[in-house]
């Protein structure tokens, strides 16, 4: 097997995702568009890959020597998309459900949803009302009630917030399954989820700095 041959079967099978950022980044399609990059070619000038039917040509600048200095570029361009498309090297591959104290969090939020959105749970005689013994505090089912839109809004500006400045830069894919249970579980509980996902963060930094 050539040296070309060894690089392209190389990065079809453990670079895929290299290969679809390439895509992003110097040609301009959506993730969507380059899922499933496939390279077709390779040269000291360019790569050719195929996304969806559709070939692609992405240019390597400076043009190599030879195919012996194709690594270093790899790994130099992978870097160069991450930062054109404002991503992070450190992927996102699980959620952590809240524990101890925001586990304590999320389930008032939630309780909080709960009772809102079906406004007959704060009303006297409902199975809610009697078993919070709502009846000796009168005035907070309507302190509820008031703040409901506000907390609604808020919670929804930090899921929002959530896609676009962690989600999305740590590189899952938009409503991929992990996508959606950290949406849901910010929607509910809001900042927490920022929390756990830094201390994912910390983590595999420092898992990536004992490695290297």
């Amino acid at each position: 097997m050539s040296s070309k041959d060894f690089i392209i079967k190389h990065m079809n099978a453990d670079h895929q995702d290299s290969l679809g950022l390439f895509l992003q980044a110097y040609c301009g399609i959506t993730s969507t568009q380059a899922k499933n990059a496939y390279l077709e070619d390779l040269s000291t000038s360019n790569l050719i890959i195929t996304a969806h039917g559709t070939r692609y040509s992405v240019p390597i600048e400076p043009e190599m020597k030879n195919f012996s200095e194709t690594r270093g570029r790899m790994v130099a361009m992978h870097k160069d998309s991450l930062k054109r498309l404002g991503r992070s090297e450190i992927t996102l591959t699980e959620y952590r459900a809240p524990r101890g104290v925001h586990a304590v969090i999320f389930g008032l939020c939630f309780l909080f949803y709960v009772t809102c959105f079906q406004r007959s749970n704060l009303q006297p005689g409902s199975a809610l009302y009697e078993y919070l013994g709502l009846q000796r505090v009168p005035w907070f089912p309507r302190l509820v009630c008031v703040l409901q839109p506000y907390v609604v809004a808020i919670h929804v500006l930090e899921t929002v917030a959530l896609v676009v400045t962690t989600l999305r830069p740590l590189n899952v894919p938009a409503f991929s399954g992990l996508w959606w249970k950290w949406v849901l579980s910010c929607f509910v509980e809001g900042y927490g989820s920022f929390v756990r996902i830094k201390k994912f963060v910390k983590e595999q930094k420092a898992k990536n700095g004992k490695s290297q």
